[in-house]
């Protein structure tokens, strides 16, 4: 068989005309598109790697700030239930302080009453014992009646203690002015006479006596000499009676003052 040596040569040339045709107007426009878009690729991926390192940036911020912001108000809140605290304890200290107060005064008036109306009490009693014991006396004055307060008062005077009695004579026999026996009505001259004799026997000395009448006795002989003091009256039974008379009174202040005070319950309260 015989080969057509023009034929092949021009088919050869064709074929390079369209390889070379093919890639002048076919692949390398394909491959620029390809290439063009590879970077267009590449640029969007790393926009968007950019965007979502942004976006992770500011999901960070926020998720801090948040953080943040939960301390902050859990700060908030402790300060406020902190300071809440400290004033309710503060309004409980003054509410406190006030009812003590009030307390304090309700009891100091109560104690003020109570010892007003116990001097007031004391005093009407004693005035009204010492003008009925007057009154008494007054009508039963009899020179029996003198005659047996003399005799008691003797009696009592023979019968002080052995320092009160040396104390007494001393002040008797020392005193350059005369003993004073005071009486709650005027003696009689028997009864003068026995008290003179009592003394000057007791005290073995003759004792220069004054007799004196003093009303505010209501019953009673008193003797002084130079400051010292010895005798019997009924003054005597009326302030034992006056001081009984005290104690019962403040007893019952202090019940009614401890009946007014607040119970330990509201005081803890």
């Amino acid at each position: 068989m015989l080969l057509d040596w023009f034929t092949i040569a021009a088919q050869a040339l064709n074929f390079l005309i369209l390889v070379w045709l093919m890639k002048r107007f076919l692949y390398r426009p394909i491959l620029q598109a390809i290439d063009t878009r590879e970077k267009l690729i590449a640029k969007e991926l790393a926009e968007a790697e950019a965007k979502r390192a942004e976006a992770k940036k500011e999901r960070d911020d926020f998720q801090q700030r948040n953080e943040a912001f939960d301390r902050q108000r859990a700060d908030l809140l402790s300060k406020a239930e902190a300071e809440v605290k400290v004033q309710r304890q503060q309004w409980l200290d003054a509410a406190r302080q006030a009812a003590d107060e009030l307390t304090a005064k309700r009891q100091t008036a109560l104690q003020t009453d109570a010892r007003n109306l116990n001097e007031a009490i004391l005093i009407r009693t004693r005035q009204e014992v010492f003008s009925i014991a007057r009154k008494v006396l007054t009508d039963l004055a009899t020179a029996k009646l003198e005659e047996r307060m003399s005799e008691v008062f003797t009696r009592r005077l023979r019968e002080l203690p052995a320092d009160q009695k040396a104390t007494l004579g001393d002040a008797l026999k020392k005193s350059a002015e005369p003993a004073v026996v005071r009486t709650a009505f005027e003696l009689a001259t028997g009864s003068r006479a026995a008290i003179q004799n009592a003394l000057n026997e007791t005290f073995s000395a003759e004792i220069r006596v004054r007799f004196e009448t003093a009303p505010d006795l209501v019953g009673g002989i008193e003797l002084t000499a130079g400051g010292q003091l010895a005798g019997w009256n009924i003054a005597e039974y009326l302030a034992d009676m006056e001081k009984r008379l005290a104690e019962l009174l403040s007893a019952k202040a202090a019940t009614v003052a401890q009946t007014m005070a607040p119970s330990p319950a509201l005081k803890s309260a």
